[in-house]
């Protein structure tokens, strides 16, 4: 028997039990907002030290989790050394997501099964990967071979408000610096770059009046309607910048939040609008801020000139860049995939930002690759019914650590 079919081995006999932990880290919620997830990661590190893998807690400074809105967070790591020298390969996934929202059939937090399927949020992303990736470890642990080099988990609580005080709170703190990434994803492709975004919110200023008497005031909403049209207008400028990366076509602007006004009979004397816009890899992301701080406050200044406009960045997560330096990842990644699924799964991007881009700002060339289907819209991530086919926990768990072994063999 190879080592490979070792791998596989191990995990279809530990499987059940790698199901069951899957199931009791979906029993405990992680909605982000509120974000009161230390008891999860505790309730994480738990389990894993059952399984004999200790987790070191890092929790963030309460001052620094309040500001980002949310209520507590501890990010953890598991460090399983296999002889020196060698790579340090890390493994990513986050904890916290979306409240589950309307819609269910199953319960969010059931974790149950049906036909082949673990119902539950965070089932699919990512929670799915706390289980690829410490069940791969164990596998890998379980040859006893003379390997050189050091496995991390991370397992994160930030991706929903943008990593910063997750993997980037991490980095910072100088508590890791892997020379290789592969972070959650799906069984079906292997992900090297993605989009980046920026959100910003913008407060529209004018002056409350009597609906009766609606020239002694400024209306700040009909300002926001004429400026919402022109944003919108923006979006056929920016299919015309298109992506050379497969699975990204082109940039695009959204405005997801509008506030304003206090009464049927007020003329709106302030209005707030929150928009989201999506940067391709191709795009600078200073430049592509300043032609929209640009062009908003020129339509405001032509057309709406007694209007006071106030901009706030609320995120910039630059998009992941295509690393030449990633490729014994891909290939290995690529290599067992195709023996495990039996077919060949691409090399592609993804119109999503992720936690990815903070380990690759910090110079750790990093993949996306993990347990799911082809698409995010085939696991129903962040909607109702969120689910996780068992045979891609499976699968992916034998291509990880089968990618692992290739890495870590001297």
């Amino acid at each position: 028997m190879t080592h490979y079919e070792q791998l596989d081995a191990w995990i279809a006999a530990h499987f059940d039990e790698q199901v069951q932990f899957l199931q009791r880290l979906v029993q405990v919620p992680t909605d982000t907002p509120p974000g009161d997830n230390a008891p999860h990661a505790r309730h994480t590190a738990a389990l894993l030290a059952a399984m004999g893998l200790q987790a070191e807690a890092y929790p963030v400074p309460e001052a620094e989790v309040c500001a980002q809105g949310m209520v507590s967070i501890t990010n953890l790591i598991v460090r399983q050394r296999f002889g020196t020298g060698g790579p340090t390969v890390a493994l990513n996934a986050h904890g916290d997501v979306v409240p589950p929202g309307e819609g269910w059939t199953r319960d969010p937090y059931g974790g149950e099964i049906v036909e082949g399927r673990l119902y539950g949020r965070a089932a699919a992303v990512s929670k799915s990967d706390f289980a690829t990736y410490a069940f791969a470890l164990r596998a890998l642990q379980s040859l006893a071979l003379p390997l050189a080099g050091t496995v991390e988990l991370h397992f994160t609580y930030d991706e929903e408000f943008g990593g910063e005080l997750g993997p980037g709170w991490l980095l910072r703190q100088g508590l890791t610096k892997p020379d290789w990434l592969i972070a959650a994803g799906f069984s079906y492709q292997v992900v090297t770059a993605h989009n980046g975004c920026l959100q910003m919110e913008l407060e529209l200023i004018g002056q409350s009046s009597h609906a009766a008497y609606p020239d002694s005031g400024v209306d700040a909403l009909q300002a926001a309607t004429d400026l919402l049209q022109a944003l919108y207008g923006q979006n056929a400028k920016l299919r015309q910048r298109r992506s050379e990366v497969a699975g990204i076509s082109h940039p695009y602007l959204n405005v997801g939040r509008i506030e304003g006004g206090t009464n049927t009979n007020v003329v709106p004397g302030r209005v707030t609008m929150k928009l989201d816009r999506r940067m391709i890899p191709e795009e600078d992301e200073a430049l592509v801020e300043a032609e929209l701080r640009q062009f908003i406050e020129a339509h405001l200044r032509t057309h709406h000139p007694r209007v006071q406009l106030k901009m706030r960045r609320l995120l910039l997560a630059r998009s992941l860049k295509r690393d030449p330096r990633c490729a014994p990842l891909v290939q290995a990644v690529q290599h067992h995939a195709q023996q495990v699924l039996g077919e060949a799964i691409p090399e592609v991007g993804t119109p999503l930002y992720t936690d990815v881009r903070l380990y690759a700002a910090a110079g750790v060339p990093a993949i996306i690759y993990g347990a799911g289907p082809r698409t995010v819209l085939e696991s129903q991530a962040k909607r109702a019914d969120e689910h996780l086919c068992l045979t891609d926990l499976q699968a992916a768990t034998r291509v990880v650590a089968r990618t692992l072994l290739d890495l870590l063999t001297p």
